[in-house]
């Protein structure tokens, strides 16, 4: 081989891999994306993320297994090919929003477009190895294409994560990943466009594709505010696709409802019978309320309560996601609910996961309240768990007092117990107590005094000093001393599964198992 074709002919295996790295990258962001929209409409995000990719890596190693029958002109096929992947993803998530009214619907089509990517994606790669055959030796050949291909699957996770999900959000980030395989497709077409046997046809295709996927992105965010709004009751008047979740507000006749990834988390109907009874409990036992920290509770409900009490001189607040306390402290319809409370100077915000500020920090509080999200998952699970509560027993002073939301004693009537179990295994002498919330149904809370050095606090004087709180003072909508006797007692069939449920640890998950395995259903 002369030096000018082998020039030429290292030119045209530079470019495949170039390409083989921006397929590798659109196809995990697919995954990633597919994955993201079923969990976020189908709900229980950790199986919805196992099945989606599992389906994808079983239709790829079908795909692959199929490449075997491609023939001929192996160049017509991988841009075909291109094209056609292209224009599956650019309408993946406009289909399946247009489609939310049905949930059962929903699911099938998310798990026939997973299937189809994977399929078209375990397509390329033997199509670019065969392709790139005639440039290299079998031995380098497979390890470059396979380099790149990962490589660029490393770069499509952090565009994914950083750039697409919170600035694209899912419906554009599919149509965004057509215009890279479409891309990818018009750079081989025009680059090797006399090799091609097809070449009007796909001269065609190279044109109309990526004009295709111009006019999706032009129609697709009415479709998309047509799905995100089916599944919700009420207009929504408010969204945002944070790194993290899906932020939704939604509104009638002046109330208001937050959710994140379709989740209620409040409703201005009735929040105060939650955070009311979240919060004061606790400070009216604690012997010092000076240093309080926040879990959770991004939305400023519970730090408003919190700032009630005049004594108060610093509340530290750990939210995960910085776009939810930024919401709360600029949104009119928060600022005007939680009282501007997360913009008091007192109060100091964190952004970052609760366990590793935990780990991380060596101040000491008087009183933690923790609000997360129910613990439907392994991840949230750990905020539930005796190693998480041991790790925050060491932040209380002496007589410090602890609480946390413990989802439904109704509809998840193990998993609360188990919460209960855990917080009083790690140390704390713990009671139980509930309330209605409408819009919630009955809800729990567990409530924990971590005892003095030498002293012993039962549960039972612990539980009579909060029947004999009369909340004087306060300046409360709901809670008062009967409201708060009544929080406290139980049916006697209420609180009967506490001996035979599990501490939850980080080793079994208990809790997340005990959650989804109520009855969520009839909420």
């Amino acid at each position: 081989m002369n030096s000018t074709a082998y020039r030429s002919s290292a030119r045209r295996g530079l470019l495949l891999k170039a390409c083989i790295f921006a397929t590798g990258m659109s196809g995990i962001v697919a995954e990633y994306a597919i994955s993201t929209l079923a969990g976020y409409l189908l709900g229980n995000e950790v199986v919805q993320f196992a099945l989606v990719v599992s389906t994808m890596l079983f239709a790829m190693g079908l795909g692959s297994r199929l490449s075997r029958r491609i023939t001929g002109s192996l160049l017509d096929a991988f841009i075909g090919l291109e094209l056609a992947l292209a224009l599956i993803c650019g309408v993946s998530a406009v289909t399946v929003y247009g489609l939310a009214f049905s949930l059962a619907t929903v699911g099938f089509v998310i798990y026939a477009f997973a299937f189809a990517i994977g399929l078209l994606i375990g397509l390329e790669i033997p199509l670019v190895t065969r392709i790139n055959e005639r440039y290299e030796d079998l031995r380098v050949n497979v390890s470059s294409v396979m380099e790149h291909d990962y490589y660029g699957a490393l770069l499509g996770g952090l565009l994914f994560a950083f750039v697409a999900l919170p600035y694209l959000g899912l419906t554009y980030t599919p149509i965004a990943l057509g215009a890279v395989d479409a891309g990818v497709a018009a750079i081989l077409f025009f680059r090797y466009r006399r090799s091609f046997r097809f070449r009007k046809l796909l001269s065609v295709a190279v044109v109309l594709t990526p004009l295709a996927l111009a006019a999706l992105a032009v129609s697709a965010e009415p479709i998309r505010r047509y799905g995100e709004q089916a599944r919700y009751r009420d207009p929504v008047v408010y969204e945002q696709q944070s790194r993290y979740q899906k932020i939704v507000m939604t509104g009638w006749r002046g109330d208001h409802w937050l959710y994140l990834d379709g989740n209620l988390q409040f409703s201005t109907v009735d929040e105060v019978r939650y955070h009311e009874p979240l919060v004061h409990p606790a400070l009216t036992l604690a012997p010092s309320r000076a240093r309080v920290l926040l879990l959770g509770a991004g939305d400023g409900m519970a730090a408003r309560e919190v700032l009630k009490y005049g004594d108060v001189e610093s509340v530290t607040l750990v939210d995960l996601d910085p776009a939810v306390t930024e919401l709360a402290k600029t949104h009119p319809v928060l600022v005007a609910q939680n009282g501007s409370s997360l913009s008091d100077p007192r109060v100091r915000i964190v952004s970052g996961d609760a366990y590793s500020f935990l780990g991380r920090t060596d101040e000491f509080y008087d009183v933690i309240i923790a609000d997360f999200p129910d613990p439907k998952s392994v991840g949230l699970a750990r905020l539930y768990s005796l190693e998480f509560y041991r790790s925050l027993e060491r932040h209380l002073g002496p007589g410090g007092v602890f609480v946390t939301q413990a989802t439904s004693p109704f509809f998840s009537q193990r998993a609360f117990l188990s919460i209960l179990k855990t917080v009083r295994a790690s140390g704390f002498t713990a009671v139980p107590y509930r309330n209605h919330v409408p819009t919630l149904g009955e809800w729990g809370f567990v409530l924990g005094v971590k005892p003095p050095p030498g002293r012993s606090v039962g549960a039972q004087a612990l539980k009579g000093r909060l029947e004999r709180e009369t909340f004087a003072g306060l300046e409360t909508v709901f809670l008062n001393r009967n409201a708060m006797k009544h929080t406290l007692n139980f049916g006697k069939d209420e609180l009967a599964p506490y001996r035979n449920v599990r501490v939850s640890s980080e080793r079994n998950h208990a809790v997340a198992s005990y959650y989804r395995s109520g009855r969520w259903d009839l909420n």
